[in-house]
């Protein structure tokens, strides 16, 4: 009890204290996830709004397959990449494995179908609603698809940070992309991890608080959101 004990009297020292070394880790995980976040935002922002809108063939497929890949296992993703940039693979010319640019391309593809999936979901909602207008007005499908994200955009940013908390949380794909190498890719799950098993408890206890309070603060975030919403439209 008393070595857990000091290892927490430890752990918030090290906070307290922001040390170089620490602040490097917390600051690159911050970097990638955010990176990841608004690569995945461009791309799942649209193609859920688009989902939602547009009737064709294979779009009840489209559905299932983006609702399945949320549930993407990370180490197979890892995996995946890990194959297509190491130097057998078809883009392993350009030397990204083991940087932080594989890390933010894991992380990329595991969020995206999240935040697609959720945009169309709340979408669909607001276009059951709006259709008929937007088809007396002879909206253009590029215009209707933004009218409607905007007028989403409190679920949306919701919808973002979830994507945010998973990729922050993130620990199988960057560790396989990543390699956890000090300096260069070493990010605060893939520490924690490595700390953990090297009985560093003081170390990965830092990181697992600030992580803690980095989820908690982006749910909070998007609790408050939600509300300020609700109130917005009654």
């Amino acid at each position: 009890m008393s070595d857990f004990n000091e290892a927490f009297a430890a752990a918030f020292t090290l906070i307290l204290s922001f040390e170089s070394s620490l602040a490097e880790i917390v600051s690159l995980s911050l970097q990638i996830s955010l990176i990841a976040v608004l690569l995945a935002s461009l791309i799942g922002l649209p193609l859920g709004a688009a989902l939602a809108v547009f009737r064709f063939p294979g779009r009840t497929t489209l559905v299932v397959i983006l609702n399945a890949l949320m549930g993407l296992p990370p180490v197979v993703v890892g995996l995946i990449v890990y194959l297509i940039l190491s130097r057998s693979g078809p883009l392993g010319t350009l030397g990204l494995l083991f940087t932080p640019t594989a890390m933010i391309i894991a992380q990329a593809i595991l969020i995206t179908p999240i935040i697609a999936a959720l945009t169309r979901q709340s979408t669909e909602t607001l276009w059951n609603e709006y259709a008929e207008q937007f088809s007396s007005l002879g909206t253009p499908p590029r215009e209707t698809v933004i009218a409607l994200l905007w007028d989403n955009r409190f679920s949306l940013v919701t919808t973002i940070l979830a994507g945010f908390g998973r990729a922050s949380a993130e620990v199988g794909a960057v560790m396989i992309v990543g390699g956890n190498i000090d300096h260069v890719t070493r990010v605060m799950t893939t520490t924690i991890a490595l700390e953990t098993s090297k009985g560093n408890l003081a170390l990965a206890l830092g990181l697992g608080v600030i992580l803690l309070c980095l989820a908690l603060g982006v749910n909070a975030a998007a609790f408050l959101i939600n509300e300020a919403a609700i109130k917005r439209h009654g």
